[in-house]
């Protein structure tokens, strides 16, 4: 738990109300440690009646004498942000970025400070269900650390990693949801094909994909073993997968990350970038 630590979250859309919840749901903080803000008021107005968390449309006013500082705001905009809030920041608190793209270094020359991590959290976050990957600032303390992870253990797992690995990281984990979904819709698609009613179908796909996948977080296999004990000589399943084969699915996803790869390299070369 984040005890006695006054936390602000400057932006308070889907990912800051995804990390809002499970933080309160997990027990992790409470309403009272939290400031949220927000130039929207109906997005404020929303915040504070669904959470009871105080609300802001001022940013300085919303971090003023907090120790944790959560940015979640969209990269374009975060120089603008940054410069606003550095007068208020002198007591240096523990300053986490969400922004796609925008590199510890930056964050540095604008903060002049070394109490920074950045984390790239995706989309099953909302659910409980996300994975966060963060990458720290050299020298940064042990108890900030901790304090980082128990922040996003909050909406799921959490790995740590080198900073020059997270356009990696935003190639599988944080474009990788959008895979999932375009691989059920194909698997309910087959069985509508084959009969199906859609809604069968599609429970079937989205259930089979997450069955499949809690099966190697809590059984720690390699995927590979597990197709084997499906796949009977002669059978279905390995019918199945000698024509996904054929298709190069593997090969498919495997491109389908470096080329999201790539394109997270790129963006964070140029102004105004975004996931």
């Amino acid at each position: 738990m984040l005890t006695g630590t006054r936390l602000a979250f400057i932006g308070g859309g889907n990912m800051a109300e995804s990390l809002l919840a499970g933080l309160l749901r997990k027990g992790v903080a409470t309403a009272e440690q939290i400031a949220v803000s927000d130039p929207q008021s109906d997005r404020r107005k929303l915040l504070a009646e669904r959470y009871r968390v105080a609300v802001q449309a001022d940013n300085r006013a919303a971090v003023r004498g907090t120790e944790l500082v959560v940015l979640c705001v969209e990269p374009q905009v975060l120089d603008t942000v940054l410069t606003e809030l550095t007068p208020s920041l002198k007591a240096q608190p523990l300053l986490i970025s969400v922004a796609a793209g925008y590199p510890l270094s930056r964050l540095q020359a604008q903060l002049k400070t070394t109490r920074l991590v950045r984390a790239m959290p995706n989309t099953p976050s909302t659910i409980g269900e996300g994975v966060t990957a963060l990458s720290v600032m050299p020298g940064l303390s042990s108890e900030d650390q901790n304090r980082a992870r128990r922040l996003f253990e909050s909406v799921g797992q959490v790995v740590v990693v080198e900073e020059r690995l997270m356009d990696a990281v935003t190639g599988l984990s944080g474009s990788g949801p959008a895979y999932v979904f375009a691989m059920i819709e194909a698997l309910a698609d087959g069985g509508v094909l084959m009969g199906l009613p859609r809604a069968t179908a599609q429970l079937l796909a989205a259930q089979t994909l997450a069955g499949a996948a809690r099966m190697i977080l809590e059984q720690g296999i390699h995927p590979a073993v597990l197709k084997d004990r499906v796949a009977s000589p002669g059978g279905t399943t390995i019918s199945g997968l000698s024509r996904l084969e054929q298709g190069r699915l593997r090969a498919t996803l495997m491109s389908a990350v470096a080329a999201a790869t790539q394109r997270s390299q790129e963006l964070g070369q140029e102004e105004g970038h975004g996931l």
